[in-house]
């Protein structure tokens, strides 16, 4: 599913593989962060943070440049 959200932007490999693996652990990490409370400490929502984090995550897979 990972790679059919990343047709929409122009990688080949290894970059398309190297996105799948900072998507994955992005999101799990999120989402293990928010499942044990531990954004609870500030008074950012964390849905904002959520949408700065997926527009960031954007931003950065329509720029890439390869080194």
């Amino acid at each position: 599913m990972t790679r059919a959200i990343l047709r929409g932007y122009d990688l080949t490999e290894p970059d398309q593989t190297h996105a799948v693996r900072m998507l994955g652990s992005v999101f799990h990490g999120y989402v293990s962060l928010e499942a044990a409370g531990g954004f609870s400490h500030t008074a950012v929502d964390s849905q904002e943070s959520w949408t700065w984090m997926l527009d960031s995550l954007d931003a950065l897979l329509r720029n890439r440049t390869t080194p």
